[in-house]
């Protein structure tokens, strides 16, 4: 299955088991009901900052929108099985680097930002989830809510997804990073 279908099986499954339909979440997003319908059918392959506002309304991780769960993950996850999405519009490269599990296990993000890309994500209101961030080469520019941080290779950064936060390649080169993510 291809990253595209993936997210529009998902996005539609988890709309429906929410009992959404595509003008509610819409509202509920402030993504358009004709966006919607194109991921959905496949029309359209949305930007990282479009789909975080959707897995936001949704209550739900990007991961949910981007992988699969797995109930009973293998203990070894080749790379080639990682799913790996790249954002149209400016090129953010996400690689999930373990499967999304329904028993709130840590995930594993691997993130590639483009120079001077920036990418933004609405707070989500429900069912927020906490995020540490590992530089592992590059420098990246956050902020979270009111506050701002300016990372370097090896630092380290915790953070919840309840405030907007934006990630900034100030950098001339692409910079990467690791997302760790729990319930807890």
């Amino acid at each position: 299955m291809s990253i595209d279908q993936l997210i529009a099986t998902r996005l539609q499954s988890l709309r429906k088991t929410q009992g959404l339909s595509l003008e509610q979440l819409a509202n509920n997003s402030g993504v358009s009901k004709a966006m919607i319908s194109k991921i959905e059918r496949q029309d359209s392959s949305p930007s990282a900052s479009l789909l975080g506002r959707l897995a936001a309304s949704l209550g739900v991780s990007l991961a949910q929108l981007l992988s699969e769960e797995n109930p009973q993950p293998a203990p070894l996850r080749p790379q080639a099985n990682q799913e790996v999405w790249q954002d149209p519009d400016i090129g953010y490269l996400r690689r999930q680097v373990t499967a999304h599990e329904k028993n709130g296990a840590p995930e594993l993000v691997e993130i590639t930002l483009p120079a001077g890309a920036r990418v933004s994500y609405p707070g989500w209101h429900q069912q927020a989830y906490k995020q540490r961030l590992w530089m592992v080469e590059g420098t990246l520019d956050i902020r979270y809510g009111d506050e701002n941080y300016a990372m370097a290779t090896g630092d380290a950064l915790t953070f919840g997804v309840d405030l907007p936060i934006t990630f900034t390649n100030p950098g001339s080169q692409p910079c990467r990073y690791l997302l760790v993510m729990s319930d807890k």
